[in-house]
């Protein structure tokens, strides 16, 4: 869209620097008015992933669901000192 608006300044013999930051401006206050939608659901997807729980921890599911399933496995600990095969 810039560089339409961009184009048709320079076709019209306006100065390049004065039809960059014109195009620009047009350019962002047409974005603001029909990208609405997609900047709302990019907000609440950000808000979502940012939110926190009452104990003030990060609400993740893929990382509690990770931890979970870390916390159902027992993890055998062997001592180091036990592992030596009765050698001295």
């Amino acid at each position: 869209m810039f560089f339409g608006l961009f184009f048709i300044l320079l076709a019209l013999d306006f100065n390049p620097f004065f039809a960059a930051i014109i195009a620009a401006a047009i350019s962002f206050a047409i974005s603001l008015l029909v990208l609405d939608k997609q900047r709302d659901a990019m907000s609440a997807e950000v808000s979502k992933k940012l939110s926190r729980d009452s104990k003030g921890q990060y609400l993740d599911e893929q990382g509690s669901y990770e931890d979970s399933v870390l916390e159902s496995k027992e993890i055998d600990q062997v001592d180091p000192e036990s592992d030596q095969g009765g050698k001295a």
